[in-house]
C-alpha cells in the first residue's frame, strides 16, 4: 500500500461519511444537479464501488423527482390534482416573524405560490435558514387551507450538519504533509502527481474561502482549474465569468431594497477578467475600492459591513511555466489604475500550476472530503480570527506599509487555517505560510513599482519572527 493509499484509508475511517471517494463522480456525472450533489448521490448509492446497476439507480432517481425550471407550472398541476408531489429540490426557509410561519422558496423551480414548512423540519436541518439545502422534498396539497401547500418531509442530500470541532479533531491524526494531500484530493487533484510547492499554490485558492476581506489576483494559462475550484468547493461563492456587472447586482437593489452579492456571500469572484464589463464604472470602481480597502459597503441609504472575500481571474500567455503577456493589459480599462491594484493583498502565480490532462491520470482517485462538508467548514473557519492574531503577535514585518502588512497576515492567516484549522503548528508551518504570504504580496508591489515607480519605489518585503 502506498503513502497516499494508507491517507485516504485513514481519512475514511477517522471521517466515515463525511469522506468519500473523489473519482465517483468521473463515472457518472449527473449533468442537471450541482456537481457536490451528484457527488453525495453516487456515494450514497454506490459507496466506493462504481457499479452499472448503482449508477442507474441514481439516474432513474434524478429522472423521476428532479424538475427544471421550465416545469413550474406542471409542478403546480400536479400538486393540485395528486394532493401530494415528491422534488429533488434545493430549498431556503425565511422565518416570518408576524405570523410565525417558516416560508419555503424553492431556489431551482421559481414557484411563487406560498409554501410553509414546519418548525420541526426547519430544527432538525438547521442550514435551510442560511443558504439553504438540496434534497428530496413532499409538497402536500390542502385546498381548504388559507396557505394551501405544505413540505411535510424533506430529506437532505448534503450533511445538514456539521461540526467543526470533530473535524479539528480528526486533523490532529495527521501530519501536515499528509494533511495537504487530502485537501488537495478534497478538491479533486491527483497529490501524487504534484510537487508541495504546487500543491501549496493550488490550496492558497481557497484562502478567500477561509479568511475574511482577503483580495487575490490569479492569472495563468487556461485549463489550470482556476474557475474549477470555486465552483465546485464552496456553495457560499458566486462567480461572475465576463460580460456585464452592475451595482445593483454586487452591492444592493435599490429598486427592491434586497442585498446583492457583497453582502451575502463569503467570496465574490470576477472571472475571465479581461471580459468583464461594470455599468455605471465609475461608481462601481469606486464602490470596489472603498470595499477593497475597509470591507464596507454603500449604496443609497443601504450601507453595512461584510467579511465577502475578492477574487480576479485571468488567462495570460506563458512560456514554459514564466509570463510572457504585460499584466496590466490583461485587466480592463477601468481597473489599469495602482489604487486598484494596491487593494489586491497577492497575486497567486497561476503559470506555475500545471494543466488539467486526462481525467483517469490528473484528477484525484483517494478519498477527500464530500464537497458539501469542506464548503461548511470552510465557511464556519472564516469566524475564526485567532490565527491572524497569533501572526501579529509573533511576527515583525520589515519593508512594509500598512496594506502590505494587512495583506500578507490575511494570506497567511487563510493558509494556516487550511493547513493547521487545530491551531497547533510548528514554527516551520509558520513560516511556509508567511513566505508564501509575502511572495504573493511582493509580486503587487512590483507590480504597483512598474505601474508607478514614482509613488512606489521597489522593495523587498521581509520578516522576523519575534522572541
Amino acid at each position: 500500500m502506498s503513502n497516499m493509499d494508507d491517507v485516504s484509508s485513514r481519512l475514511k475511517y477517522i471521517f466515515g461519511q463525511a469522506a468519500v471517494k473523489k473519482d465517483l463522480i468521473l463515472h457518472g456525472h449527473i449533468g442537471r444537479l450541482p456537481r457536490f450533489i451528484a457527488e453525495y448521490l453516487i456515494a450514497k448509492a454506490c459507496g466506493d464501488q462504481i457499479t452499472t446497476e448503482c449508477l442507474k439507480k441514481v439516474s432513474e432517481l434524478v429522472e423521476k423527482y428532479y424538475r427544471e425550471p421550465q416545469e413550474k407550472d406542471k409542478v403546480k398541476f400536479d400538486i393540485v390534482k395528486n394532493a401530494i408531489v415528491e422534488l429533488i429540490a434545493e430549498i431556503k426557509v425565511e422565518k416570518d416573524v408576524e405570523t410565525g410561519l417558516n416560508f419555503v422558496n424553492i431556489l431551482n423551480i421559481p414557484i411563487d405560490d406560498p409554501i410553509i414548512i414546519s418548525d420541526y423540519i426547519v430544527e432538525q436541518n438547521p442550514r435551510l435558514l442560511e443558504m439553504g439545502l438540496w434534497g428530496k422534498i413532499t409538497i402536500e396539497y390542502n385546498p381548504s387551507s388559507s396557505i394551501k401547500m405544505n413540505v411535510t418531509d424533506f430529506k437532505p442530500f448534503q450533511i445538514a450538519n456539521v461540526n467543526l470541532n470533530e473535524f479539528i479533531k480528526g486533523r490532529r491524526e495527521f501530519t501536515t504533509d499528509e494533511w495537504i494531500d487530502i485537501l488537495i484530493s478534497t478538491i479533486g487533484y491527483n497529490p501524487t502527481l504534484l510537487q508541495k510547492r504546487k500543491k501549496l499554490i493550488i490550496l492558497t485558492r481557497l484562502i478567500p474561502l477561509v479568511e475574511e476581506n482577503v483580495n487575490l489576483m490569479e492569472l495563468g494559462p487556461r485549463n489550470t482549474g482556476k474557475t474549477y475550484i470555486f465552483s465546485n468547493s464552496s456553495f457560499y461563492a458566486r462567480i461572475f465569468s465576463g460580460g456585464k456587472v452592475s451595482p445593483a447586482v454586487l452591492i444592493w437593489n435599490l429598486q427592491r431594497d434586497s442585498p446583492g452579492e457583497i453582502p451575502t456571500r463569503d467570496c465574490v469572484v470576477f472571472d475571465e477578467i479581461g471580459k468583464i464589463e461594470f455599468m455605471n464604472a465609475a461608481e462601481m470602481m469606486g464602490k470596489l475600492k472603498h470595499f477593497m480597502a475597509l470591507g464596507e459597503y454603500e449604496r443609497g441609504k443601504r450601507k453595512g459591513s461584510s467579511g465577502c472575500s475578492l477574487v480576479f481571474l485571468g488567462n495570460i500567455d506563458v512560456s514554459g511555466e514564466k509570463p510572457i503577456e504585460e499584466f496590466t493589459y490583461v485587466l480592463p480599462e477601468d481597473m489599469r489604475e495602482s489604487a486598484f491594484i494596491d487593494r489586491i493583498h497577492g497575486f497567486v502565480p497561476g503559470w506555475e500550476i500545471p494543466k488539467i490532462g486526462r481525467a483517469d491520470v490528473y484528477l484525484s482517485k483517494y478519498y477527500g472530503f464530500a464537497t458539501d462538508y469542506f464548503s461548511e467548514i470552510m465557511h464556519q473557519m472564516r469566524k475564526k480570527h485567532e490565527f491572524i492574531g497569533y501572526i501579529s503577535d509573533r511576527i515583525e514585518f520589515q519593508n512594509v506599509d500598512r496594506r502590505d502588512e494587512i495583506g500578507i497576515e490575511r494570506i497567511a492567516s487563510g493558509l494556516l487555517k487550511l493547513l493547521a484549522p487545530h491551531g497547533e503548528f510548528e514554527d516551520e508551518d509558520l513560516k511556509l505560510s508567511l513566505e508564501i504570504a509575502i511572495e504573493y504580496r511582493q509580486k503587487i508591489a512590483e507590480w504597483l513599482h512598474y505601474m508607478a515607480p514614482g509613488e512606489y519605489p521597489l522593495k523587498k518585503i521581509g520578516y522576523v519572527i519575534k522572541g
